[in-house]
């Protein structure tokens, strides 16, 4: 008789050489949940510990084939989208996860170590809130990356920099992208005590948890694209989106606080912590 097979999860991301980031990230944090990914690569990173240098996106027709042939020989149980790489990779992938609404879709689409967008990073940034955040299950963001989104739909004013209208110029701008069709949005780095790092879940009914964690020493590659990945593989072993997001965070937090220095840059979580314990 076969044996129960593990989740599966259909990842879309850059390859990174580092395995700080994208596909690389997803399977190692998919793996230390009990899931077994699937990498769909958008695009190949060119860096090292200290900096991503550059992207250089697939032909989306390559995406596509990927995709497809994967979906059509095995069950899937949740899809992680990261970095599309291009406005054409954005159109696929949105077609594709379309034809399983069905199925949960953790969107963390924006890396904040990559610098230099290139010349159509505005019209990537719209593709990607036009087409993918209206079916995103839940979407991971930064309240710097929400707030750059945010200047797509509504002019420049002139804000009061202080904690109280930053924070409701937040909550204002997920209301309009849940309104969009997003079920969750999750906004890390929103305002907390010194040294603190405070990250707010949001649905259509405003905000479902709060989360406080004490900032560690140093500087991390990887966090983000260890929790969104964490996030999907929870969903695919059948948490909710408010619990699944309270756990994966835990298990970030714990592969930050193990996190290696691998080079001379910045530390690497380390999503296999828990094995070198129990050793």
């Amino acid at each position: 008789m076969q044996n129960q097979i593990s989740p599966l999860i259909l990842s879309f991301g850059a390859s990174d050489p580092v395995a700080a980031t994208g596909i690389h990230a997803d399977l190692a944090s998919f793996a230390a949940m009990g899931c077994h990914g699937l990498p769909i690569i958008t695009a190949i990173l060119t860096g090292d510990t200290s900096q991503i240098d550059d992207l250089h996106p697939l032909d989306g027709d390559l995406v596509d084939e990927q995709a497809r042939t994967v979906l059509e020989d095995m069950p899937v149980l949740a899809f992680k989208v990261g970095q599309a790489g291009s406005v054409e990779n954005v159109t696929v992938i949105a077609e594709i996860v379309s034809d399983y609404p069905e199925l949960p879709l953790v969107l963390d689409p924006f890396n904040a170590a990559l610098t230099e967008q290139g010349p159509e990073a505005e019209d990537l940034v719209l593709a990607i809130r036009e087409l993918l955040i209206p079916q995103a299950s839940l979407l991971m963001i930064s309240a710097v990356e929400l707030s750059r989104l945010a200047e797509t739909w509504k002019e420049n004013t002139e804000a009061e920099a202080d904690t109280e209208a930053e924070t409701e110029d937040l909550a204002a701008d997920t209301m309009t992208l849940i309104e969009s069709g997003c079920e969750y949005i999750l906004v890390t780095g929103t305002a907390g005590e010194t040294g603190e790092v405070v990250n707010t879940l949001y649905n259509e009914s405003g905000v479902v948890r709060r989360d406080t964690w004490q900032r560690l020493p140093g500087s991390h590659a990887g966090a983000g694209s260890t929790l969104s990945a964490a996030i999907a593989a929870l969903l695919a072993n059948g948490l909710e989106i408010p619990e699944a997001v309270l756990e994966a965070q835990e298990f970030t937090h714990a592969a930050l606080s193990h996190a290696q220095r691998l080079g001379m840059g910045r530390l690497i979580p380390d999503r296999y912590f828990w094995a070198r314990e129990a050793s």
